[in-house]
């Protein structure tokens, strides 16, 4: 350790605050908050028997996501990785055109453009909200491409650099305004990964509605589940038009018994037993919200004094969703960040590194990237904390 800090210190004081806050038997990352409410809603939609993808609980889920938002147009879909790729295509990503993706993140983006036959090209990240270092990427920008015909063109692949994905991370927002003015300098369609950012509002607008599209998760470990399931939001009609058409096979609906299609489509609509589970429980969503602020207080409280640590903090103008709580511990390695969450781990606190970085990962070192100095450095010293909504009684 560079140090002299030991590793016992941190892992006993993380043990402390949270057996003073509440004395479980163990501390998971992020549990589902469900109750009677959403068994009683999903024994309601099996009664009904619209379970599947055509249901009025999916147009049901739809609209009441689109108040919450106050997004134009919602598309439920099967999951949020489904939902990213689906808005790739929405909005005229084509094969063999590289897409800008932050290297600080869940795979889910990456993957979803290797499926449309584009290409990852891994941008860096900044400490104060681990989104797109936007000024690092201009001058990057700047350096390796040029634009022709309303293209930005990469010099050394000669590839077009299509679109942007910046993620959310944590539900935190990240610079999504100057990344905005960033897409349009340099002729890029931004497709906002706010999967993580429900309840996340930054200027008074959600989080997902800066961009040409926004994607969010309902996944079981994300503020309000569906069990699986995600959604694309957008005030664009044409892309809300492509997305929902897309999301049902692409089927030509000239009447409602035959079976014709005009394209590739993708079956990827969200389930009507899923958003019954996601009606309920965004029926309580401002309850978990002020839980989560709570807890993240408790925690600022409790840990922030801690010797060589951090707590990540909310984006100026935003209010955040507090998903999950981080540390961040400076002077530390991998080494050393790994022995402090297997030690918590043994003690059934079950705290997490952040995501492995996208130009490490194995099948993903050869796509195109820049100078990753910030995202190595973040990669080693950040730990999630448990965050469940139930630590708060």
């Amino acid at each position: 350790m560079k140090n002299s800090i030991s590793n016992k210190y941190y892992v006993n004081e993380i043990v402390k605050s949270l057996r003073k806050l509440n004395k479980k038997k163990k501390y998971l990352l992020h549990e589902p908050a469900l109750d009677k409410n959403d068994t009683l809603q999903l024994k309601k939609c099996i009664s009904s028997t619209y379970v599947s993808t055509v249901s009025k609980y999916v147009n049901s889920f739809e609209k009441k996501l689109s108040k919450y938002t106050n997004s134009k147009y919602v598309v439920a879909i099967a999951s949020g990785t489904a939902a990213i790729e689906i808005a790739l295509k929405s909005v005229g990503v084509k094969q063999n055109q590289e897409i800008l993706i932050p290297n600080t993140n869940y795979i889910a983006s990456t993957n979803s453009v290797l499926r449309e036959g584009a290409i990852p090209h891994f941008v860096d990240t900044n400490f104060n909200n681990l989104g797109i270092d936007v000024k690092k990427l201009s001058l990057y920008l700047k350096q390796i491409s040029y634009i022709k015909n309303s293209h930005l063109i990469n010099r050394k692949t000669k590839r077009v650099i299509s679109a942007i994905i910046p993620t959310h991370v944590f539900g935190n927002a990240c610079d999504i305004i100057e990344i905005v003015k960033l897409a349009k300098k340099f002729k890029l369609k931004v497709i906002e990964d706010s999967s993580e950012a429900l309840g996340t509002f930054y200027k008074k607008k959600h989080l997902g509605t800066f961009g040409e599209a926004g994607v969010i998760s309902f996944n079981g470990n994300k503020i309000i589940t569906t069990g699986a399931g995600g959604a694309l939001i957008t005030n664009n009609k044409k892309i809300y038009n492509k997305v929902l058409h897309l999301s049902k096979i692409a089927r030509k609906q000239n009447n409602f018994w035959e079976y014709d299609y005009n394209q590739l489509g993708y079956n990827y609509r969200m389930s009507g037993i899923n958003a019954s589970l996601g009606i309920s429980q965004l029926k309580k969503i401002n309850k978990l919200l002020l839980k989560k602020k709570k807890l993240n207080s408790y925690y600022i409280k409790s840990l922030s004094n801690l010797k060589n640590v951090k707590l990540l903090k909310h984006t100026k103008d935003s209010r955040w969703n507090n998903w999950l709580n981080n540390i961040f511990i400076q002077n530390i390695d991998l080494k050393t960040r790994n022995k402090i969450i297997i030690e918590l781990n043994k003690k059934k606190i079950f705290v997490r590194p952040i995501w492995k970085l996208m130009h490490k990962i194995k099948y993903l070192k050869k796509y195109p990237r820049m100078n990753m100095k910030n995202s190595l450095i973040t990669e080693k010293r950040i730990i999630s904390l448990p965050s469940s909504p139930s630590l708060i009684k």
